[in-house]
């Protein structure tokens, strides 16, 4: 079994990695027998302690153990009233190919800033993760921030962590956590590669936390999760979801809610599991377009407000800047592990995809060009504090 644990950090420097991760090698079945039997032996292991979590102001101190990460994002634009608190996003879970989708990083999640109701929280927000863990059956969602997985390839199961930062303290620690159950049971709700999910955002009443419900289209199972911290209820901390409407303590001037693939890690299942990692390493497939390439993607296939409309844009940004992380670890761009993975918009399949240019890709928005480089935009911590979403064009 798997021990991660997910908490904010800002080390963005290179750490050792040891042993490579988790083999892939592209071919005949008894190569896919052979990985997956790898993969369940590091799975039948506890794995070495880490954190992982939104990318934070460097002004913030965490525990011991931490590392960085990186968090491309996909953002839905709107200026209607309400439209950061009923979202409803829609879309198809990815599946394992030549490779296992928990290569190229840990998890992926969609998430949002909620007001925080703890007096010593920083701003009075917090930010909800909403995470799925590929190839993956939660065992536990701890309330550090932390969970347990076993493997299980092509399966899917969540941990809700919301993560503040203390404003006295400095120290981001996780507000609420909690675990993604089939309905009414304590049991983990486990979904399937390749079936259609709905995720629904809503505020039952302002006495309840946010309201997050995961439906399973394929297979009719559901389950709920309330945003209700030991301090009271957690609910959405903007109206509209417009660029700007930013988490205060984040790295991004972006919208209230999006969606993120947690890159710059090895495998949950490698040896050590979920290591921190940089481009130009072997082992760090995040940065390695086959790799993203050697499975069928997700598909985000669309996102509905309140009154039924959909986003009058979409955005994209990188909290290490993209490329330029990219071009700070490795000599030159592109290759292999040394290029940063894009949006792209799906002709054939009509939908949204992360990593590459898969097959039926109608636009990829200038690929990994699409992020900004630099910090550009402002917020609380001053002028170029953040880096600037980037509206992609055209709409599909």
């Amino acid at each position: 079994m798997a021990q991660l644990r997910l908490r904010g950090v800002a080390v963005i420097s290179a750490l050792a990695l040891g042993s490579a991760a988790l083999a892939v090698t592209a071919g005949s079945a008894g190569a896919a027998a052979a990985r997956a039997a790898a993969a369940a032996e590091a799975a039948a292991q506890s794995g070495g302690s880490i954190c992982i979590g939104h990318h934070p102001q460097p002004a913030f101190w965490y525990t011991s153990g931490c590392t960085g990460h990186d968090e491309p994002e996909l953002d839905p634009v709107s200026s209607l009233a309400g439209s950061a608190q009923d979202l409803t996003w829609t879309a198809v879970l990815p599946k394992d190919g030549r490779v296992p989708v928990s290569s190229v990083g840990p998890t992926f999640w969609w998430g949002g800033t909620v007001t925080d109701p703890n007096p010593q929280a920083l701003f009075g927000q917090a930010f909800l993760e909403l995470q799925f863990y590929p190839d993956a059956i939660v065992t536990n969602c701890a309330s550090d921030g932390g969970f347990n997985v076993t493997y299980a390839p092509d399966k899917f199961s969540v941990c809700a962590p919301v993560w503040q930062v203390g404003a006295k303290s400095n120290a981001e620690t996780a507000a609420f956590n909690a675990e993604l159950y089939d309905g009414t049971t304590s049991t983990p709700l486990v979904m399937n590669a390749g079936d259609t999910i709905r995720i629904h955002f809503f505020v039952a009443s302002q006495n309840e936390g946010w309201h997050v419900q995961v439906a399973d289209l394929t297979t009719g199972q559901s389950g709920t999760i309330v945003l209700n911290s030991r301090y009271g209820p957690m609910l959405p901390a903007f109206s509209a979801q417009k660029i700007g409407n930013a988490l205060g303590w984040g790295l991004v001037d972006d919208t209230p809610n999006s969606f993120v693939w947690e890159i710059g890690h090895t495998s949950d299942f490698a040896t050590p599991a979920g290591q921190y990692c940089t481009p130009g390493q072997a082992s760090c497939d995040s940065y390695d377009i086959s790799h993203w390439l050697g499975f069928t993607p997700l598909q985000i296939k669309s996102v509905t407000f309140a009154d039924g409309s959909a986003p009058s844009n979409w955005a994209v940004a990188s909290d290490l800047g993209g490329k330029a992380e990219v071009n700070q670890d490795c000599s030159s761009y592109g290759g292999p592990y040394c290029s940063y993975p894009w949006y792209a918009f799906n002709g054939t399949s009509s939908a949204f995809t992360y990593g590459g240019d898969y097959p039926g890709t109608k636009f990829d928005y200038g690929q990994g060009s699409q992020f900004a480089t630099t910090m550009q935009c402002g917020g609380p911590f001053g002028t170029d504090s953040t880096y600037c979403d980037t509206v992609l064009k055209p709409t599909p």
